[in-house]
């Protein structure tokens, strides 16, 4: 492929750095634009900068949004859609697809609207009218927060009692710690089986036939215990469209067309011998997900997204057994503390033990004078990645390369895959899901 020109757009967070690195890294032109403040320094030394990404609109060949702008003016959905409409190349959503992850009641009215199976579920503006329904429904339940606070992730509360008492506990201490920020939540009825997330990309007319199923790890300590993070790490494999892809997005591929969406979707779900139930949308690239599925990647990244954006077939080839990814953090995360941040960890030194940089994969990071070092505010340097045979062979290429990595201070979870390898696995085949 000859050198193409790429411009990455991100409003906050810096979440796309890796990416870019990649398609630089093969060749490609790239300009790199970060909204926010705080993480402009992200990704220097590794990728090209642009202060002005729509003064770069007409020299990109392709252009790629790294989330969906909640909160913001004008979303990515909007954008995306009038640069499509200007002729432009874009991987990036629609108004209506940022809406599947902005507003939960809209993405189960879609998923029901299609003959999707959905879990009971409430939407309530007061925490009173929330509560009441527990009382006289007794189930276990699940808290999801709606509107400005949904991202905050330690707010999602998994109930465990099966009268949910406890679920309002909870709600009650959101109602005085939260009640002037979070103006409506999801109840939503608990179910038991295997998390798993269905993940396919969107080429604005049909998915890819490469599916990929991933298996998200959210709490901060082994074990799955602790507050809730963005992710911790993420195992997967690839497949096609079997009985999992078909009962989700199978039905929803003519919506998603008409819509004209581009990129990754993701739709992460509870399974089990009864049924498959979606919980909720990721209209845009997953993180650190991405990281992994570039690294599984066998076919050059740059072209891929180059025809998934242009409407082609990309004829994406894959690693054909299991990945693992691991987030390695910093003080505070996942928790915002200037203070704790300064003395730990602004600026610390990314050390390597040897010179191979194979798995290793860009969050908040820069690189000065050659030395790679934090940057950025979250505490999110690194993601390593192993590939292998088996998921117990990528966790041990994962495990063995953070291993040559040395900050201080560093963390993460070395239990990321175990899942699969203690049941998941046997349970999504005995359900019969995982056939062609």
């Amino acid at each position: 492929m000859d050198p193409t020109n790429f411009l990455f757009v991100s409003a906050d967070a810096a979440l796309i750095t890796d990416l870019a690195w990649q398609v630089h890294r093969e060749g490609h032109d790239v300009k790199y634009y970060i909204e926010a403040e705080s993480d402009r320094e992200i990704g220097d030394g590794f990728v090209p900068k642009t202060d002005d990404w729509e003064a770069e609109v007409e020299w990109a060949d392709v252009i790629v949004f790294d989330d969906v702008w909640v909160g913001s003016e004008v979303g990515t959905g909007a954008l995306a859609r009038e640069l499509r409409e200007r002729g432009k190349a874009v991987v990036g959503g629609t108004p209506n697809t940022d809406r599947l992850e902005e507003d939960r009641g809209y993405a189960m009215e879609i998923l029901e609207e299609h003959g999707v199976d959905t879990i009971e579920h409430r939407v309530f503006e007061d925490f009173d009218a929330g509560i009441q329904f527990v009382r006289e429904n007794h189930a276990p339940y699940v808290i999801k927060p709606l509107g400005e606070v949904q991202n905050v992730k330690r707010l999602l509360y998994v109930g465990n009692e099966d009268d949910g008492s406890d679920v309002i506990d909870v709600l009650r201490a959101y109602k005085k710690a939260w009640g002037h920020r979070m103006k409506g939540f999801q109840l939503q009825r608990k179910v038991e089986g295997v998390e798993i997330a269905i993940c396919g990309f969107f080429n604005g007319e049909r998915f890819i036939d490469q599916v990929n199923f991933n298996f998200e790890h959210k709490k901060l300590f082994p074990g799955n215990i602790g507050p809730s993070t963005g992710e911790m790490g993420t195992s997967m494999f690839w497949g096609g469209r079997n009985k999992l892809f078909k009962e989700t997005f199978g039905k929803l591929e003519g919506w998603l067309a008409e819509e004209g969406y581009v990129g990754s979707i993701d739709i992460n779900c509870i399974v089990n011998e009864t049924g498959i139930y979606p919980l909720e949308f990721t209209p845009r690239f997953g993180y650190p997900t991405i990281a992994l599925q570039e690294e599984s990647f066998e076919s050059p990244t740059g072209q891929f997204f180059y025809d998934l954006a242009h409407g082609n077939d990309p004829g994406l080839e894959v690693h054909g057994g299991y990945q693992i990814g691991v987030r390695v953090v910093l003080p505070p995360f996942p928790f915002d503390d200037e203070k704790t941040y300064e003395e730990n960890s602004r600026n610390a030194a990314v050390v390597f033990q040897t010179e191979d940089r194979d798995g290793i994969h860009l969050e908040d990071t820069k690189k000065i004078d050659g030395q790679w070092r934090v940057a950025g505010e979250s505490g999110m340097p690194l993601v390593v990645t192993g590939t292998g045979e088996t998921m117990q062979a990528a966790r041990e290429q994962a495990y063995d390369r953070i291993d040559d990595i040395v900050i201080p201070n560093l963390y993460y979870r070395d239990d990321i895959g175990e899942r699969w390898t203690e049941g998941d696995g046997d349970r999504l085949l005995a359900w019969g899901y995982l056939g062609p």
